[in-house]
C-alpha cells in the first residue's frame, strides 16, 4: 500500500479528514463567489465554507451567507453541485447526492469544526450539514459553547484573532 500524500494541503502527510483549520482558513477562496461583508467574522466563516467545497469537493458555491444568532452559526451556500452530482439530481437521485454529501461532511468534521473554532474563538459543541435541491442549497449549522458576538473583554479572547488560536488549549490540533 502506498503512502498517501496531499501536496496541496497545509500538512501533506496527514489524511484529508485530519487536516488543520488552515486548510480552510489560510486562503482567500472567494474568487467568483458572492460573499457578503468582506472583512468581518461572517465573511471569514463564509470564506472557510467556500474553501471546504472548493478544496475538498472540487467545486464551490456561487453565493455564501453566514448568520450569527447567539451561540448558533448558520451558513447558507447556493449552487455548487459537481457535474456528477448534477447528473444524479437530473436522474432523480437527490437522496443519493444528499447521503454522499452528509457522509463526506462526517469525514471532514475535524477540519471544518477546527476552522470555525479558529474564526470565532469558540468551541463547537454541535455541527450539522444539510442539502436541498431545486434550488440547490447547502446548509452548515454550528452550535458554539457561547455566543460568538460576546465582547472580547468578557473572556480575554478576540473572535477569529491571534489570541483565540492560542487560548483554546491542547485539545485542538492546528
Amino acid at each position: 500500500m502506498s503512502e498517501r500524500r496531499h501536496p496541496d494541503m497545509p500538512e501533506p502527510d496527514r489524511p484529508l479528514a485530519e487536516q488543520p483549520a488552515a486548510a480552510l482558513t489560510a486562503g482567500d477562496w472567494s474568487a467568483g463567489v458572492d460573499i457578503e461583508r468582506r472583512g468581518d467574522i461572517r465573511a471569514a466563516i463564509s470564506n472557510a465554507m467556500v474553501g471546504l467545497k472548493k478544496r475538498f469537493y472540487g467545486k464551490g458555491p456561487e453565493r455564501a451567507r453566514t448568520y450569527l444568532n447567539d451561540d448558533y452559526v448558520f451558513c447558507a451556500l447556493e449552487g455548487g453541485l459537481t457535474r456528477n452530482e448534477q447528473t444524479l439530481v437530473e436522474a432523480g437521485e437527490e437522496e443519493a447526492v444528499r447521503q454522499y454529501r452528509l457522509l463526506f461532511q462526517k469525514a471532514v468534521t475535524h477540519t471544518v469544526t477546527a476552522a470555525i473554532e479558529e474564526i470565532t474563538g469558540r468551541r463547537i459543541i454541535g455541527y450539522h450539514s444539510q442539502m436541498t435541491f431545486n434550488p440547490t442549497r447547502a446548509f452548515e449549522i454550528f452550535v458554539l459553547d457561547r455566543p460568538a458576538t460576546a465582547p472580547p473583554e468578557t473572556d480575554g479572547r478576540r473572535a477569529g484573532g491571534e489570541d483565540s488560536a492560542r487560548s483554546r488549549g491542547p485539545d485542538v490540533t492546528e
